[in-house]
């Protein structure tokens, strides 16, 4: 499971999403993150959604690819859904689960995180799936360029960004390979009682910490014997432009945004 994760990788394809700017699809994802905490109704979250399902279909990556790779994100949604059923008492009771009332306000509250969540990730998702790392770095250190005016580092805020995405599939590559190996030396984490299961973790994480330690400090080595010194005076090999598809794909937004604002408000 953790070998097929994908949040934070890239997938070359010749889609229209991947041919746009990235830092149209970073306010894109941006606005349509807080759109998606202001949605209440349900046709606010049926235009959300139909708008992700379309984006995501624009992009040619096999849904069984995206699906198989948030595996572990379903398993978080499944989780907040089941424990809004069990606390939340609002609202007339639908029926009842083995001594526990479930609640009709427990019912839409759950159902709203979870879609909130599921949405979230699924664009964010996305973006990391159809812009490499390093049109992340520029997009972000180009949209908060002003910021330097304040003496804020933004190149190296973007770098670190970007190296945190890159990392995310390397460190879940490293866990299954270490939880590999650890099984095959006879570690068995899916049987016995929490706390002996809880126990059986440290062999993963202390290894993996110490592998993600030596992987900065190769990394840091690496950047130093080549000269880095940050953002002055740094030029681009590839500078970023508006084209024609990202004017006609931003409208298309607003107006997503427009019929959202007539809806909701």
């Amino acid at each position: 499971m953790m070998s097929s994760f994908i949040i934070g990788q890239y997938m070359p394809k010749d889609s229209i999403i991947h041919r746009l700017d990235p830092r149209t699809k970073m306010l894109i994802v941006f606005f349509f993150v807080i759109t998606i905490f202001i949605a209440d109704g349900v046709w606010s979250y049926l235009i959300l959604l139909i708008f992700a399902i379309l984006t995501t279909t624009l992009t040619t990556i096999p849904v069984k690819y995206i699906a198989k790779g948030l595996k572990p994100v379903w398993w978080i949604i499944i989780i907040t859904l089941v424990l809004h059923l069990i606390i939340t008492k609002e609202g007339p009771t639908l029926f009842n689960v083995m001594g526990w009332d479930i609640h009709q306000g427990a019912f839409i509250k759950g159902a709203k995180i979870s879609l909130r969540f599921f949405l979230l990730i699924l664009m964010t998702t996305v973006l990391t799936l159809t812009t490499p790392p390093i049109a992340i770095t520029d997009a972000v250190e180009s949209l908060l360029k002003p910021l330097k005016k304040i003496n804020v580092p933004v190149h190296e805020l973007a770098l670190m960004m970007s190296i945190s995405l890159r990392f995310i599939p390397t460190l879940m590559q490293e866990m299954d390979k270490i939880s590999k190996a650890q099984a095959s030396r006879g570690l068995d984490m899916s049987t016995g009682k929490l706390k002996d299961r809880a126990q059986a973790i440290l062999p993963l994480f202390i290894p993996l910490f110490i592998n993600a330690f030596r992987r900065a400090e190769d990394l840091a080595i690496a950047m130093e014997a080549r000269g880095y010194r940050g953002g002055e005076y740094r030029t681009k090999f590839r500078e970023l432009r508006f084209k024609r598809q990202d004017v006609v794909v931003s409208i298309m937004f607003l107006l997503m945004i427009f019929l959202f604002c007539l809806i909701e408000f």
